[in-house]
């Protein structure tokens, strides 16, 4: 049985880590870098880092940030936000990532998926779905540019097509759960790790106790869970996730 993952994630912007609710009311957390290392000292397996405004400010992600978050990470980094072409994906790998999130322009342009897994590989290609919760409760729509503009895209059918490409990795967050800490939509996260069999999904968004971990991977079927908040400020560790999960039989990485 493979291991679950639990990932730190650094929402960034101007340079700083920050953190919102349902993708608004931000608040500075601190450096990237400082947190980076934090998060290496915990042991966490990878991180990801995103500039969140990149995208909706049209600008190319924060090269030289990354750079120096990469140089005192000693896990693995996943950069997202403001990565449209090739060659800002060839810079952001140069700059230290492992991987890179598309979100935006990957909907802009589908294609760019699957020339971004055949140039580099699919295991370091991941697609981010920001997605909020349709009216009918059964369904979700994509959002683009940090969560401002409805993509009239549905997000398990997105995720089905995104696999199709080339793929490596999703990660749907919940804008509706984001930053609310009363778990992750685990509905969600199952739906789109059903429409993409086989492929990592990493869950996104509502993280606030050590219940949520493990309810993410059993109800939702995820591969990895994503939290910032209750890591930021303390409220939990990710020893004491580690040891939570241990303790439930769902196996992670020592």
């Amino acid at each position: 049985m493979s291991s679950h993952r639990i990932i730190p994630c650094l929402d960034v912007k101007n340079g700083r880590v920050v953190k919102g609710v349902q993708f608004v009311q931000l608040r500075d957390i601190g450096d990237p870098v400082e947190s980076a290392k934090a998060y290496a000292a915990q042991g966490a397996g990878e991180i990801v880092f995103l500039d969140i405004t990149a995208t909706h400010e049209n600008r190319d992600t924060m090269r030289d940030v990354v750079a120096r978050t990469a140089a005192a990470c000693t896990m693995p980094l996943t950069v997202g936000g403001g990565i449209r072409t090739l060659d800002d994906i060839a810079r952001m790998f140069d700059a230290g990532a492992a991987k890179v999130s598309l979100g935006t322009a990957a909907i802009k342009n589908p294609q760019l998926i699957a020339d971004a897994a055949a140039r580099f590989g699919s295991r370091r290609i991941v697609i981010a779905i920001d997605a909020k919760r349709n009216p009918d409760g059964k369904s979700w729509e994509v959002y683009t540019h940090g969560g401002r503009t409805p993509a009239n895209l549905d997000a398990v059918a997105w995720a089905r097509q995104t696999a199709s490409l080339g793929a490596g990795e999703l990660l749907p967050t919940s804008m509706d759960y984001d930053g609310a800490q009363t778990g992750y939509d685990n509905a969600l996260t199952r739906a789109i790790a059903d429409a993409a069999p086989g492929l990592p999904v990493i869950a996104s968004g509502g993280a606030g106790k050590l219940e949520h971990f493990a309810e993410a991977f059993t109800e939702g079927r995820a591969s990895a869970a994503l939290a910032a908040s209750l890591f930021h400020f303390g409220t939990l560790t990710i020893p004491q996730v580690k040891a939570y999960l241990a303790s439930r039989n769902i196996p992670v990485p020592k």
